[in-house]
């Protein structure tokens, strides 16, 4: 069973969330279990104070160092040790499977204009973007990296081929997908679908996950080229 542990300032962001839909149904199933912590019990004075003025000027307040410090010596947590930051690096999809595979997950939320760079500087503390943008807080790049593990936790969708053809699995984008009806508004699946011919199926979804890649994704798709030519020199 995996662990995952969240600092944020507010916990209750995550309630609802965490009981719904696939990461709700995984607790059930006993493959994950969800710890949330307020940053606030680890202050010292009476107001709970977990800002300051940042040296040097500027606006914003940034959050201290010592609330995160001691959450993480009360939660003495294994690795990975996370904090969500706008400068870390960029999560893929290997980070998904990476943290899924740990025993524990430690998330850590910012919020207002920063966190002291001592929290991110804590030994074996990774930092980590979720997209080239700037959310209200941590909690919301918090989510998104826990949808992406628990998703790829063996039980918990049901069946391999549900993760399997997801996005970024095999280094491309997905193929689209379509259901019933067959016409809507002037619009039609591609017949290849409909023929029930299999192998024209993949080799279908397979030229088309390859098309978009190369053309939405160039800096993936480049990427994939390099590993298939790594693989046929191999070989």
């Amino acid at each position: 069973m995996l662990q995952i542990n969240v600092v944020s300032l507010f916990p209750e962001l995550f309630e609802v969330p965490l009981a719904s839909s696939i990461l709700g149904r995984a607790v059930d199933k006993g493959l994950v279990a969800y710890r949330v912590v307020n940053l606030r019990d680890y202050t010292r004075d009476r107001h709970q104070t977990v800002d300051d003025y940042p040296y040097g000027g500027g606006a914003g307040m940034v959050l201290k160092p010592e609330p995160f410090f001691e959450a993480l010596d009360d939660l003495a947590p294994k690795p990975p040790v996370v904090l969500l930051s706008s400068r870390g690096k960029p999560f893929q999809h290997d980070d998904a499977v990476r943290y899924g595979l740990a025993e524990e997950l430690t998330l850590l939320c910012g919020h207002y204009k920063d966190i002291d760079a001592r929290v991110g500087e804590r030994e074996g503390t990774e930092e980590l973007a979720v997209g080239d943008v700037v959310y209200s807080g941590g909690e919301f790049a918090a989510l998104c990296v826990i949808d992406a593990v628990v998703r790829l936790l063996p039980g918990v969708l049901g069946d391999h081929e549900s993760a399997a053809g997801d996005s970024f699995y095999e280094g491309l984008l997905s193929p689209p997908s379509y259901t019933r009806p067959p016409a809507y508004r002037g619009l039609s699946v591609p017949q290849v679908l409909l023929s029930g011919d299999h192998e024209r199926i993949a080799a279908w979804r397979r030229a088309r996950a390859e098309e978009l890649t190369r053309q939405r994704r160039p800096d993936l798709w480049a990427h994939y080229q390099a590993e298939h030519r790594s693989d046929e020199t191999e070989a």
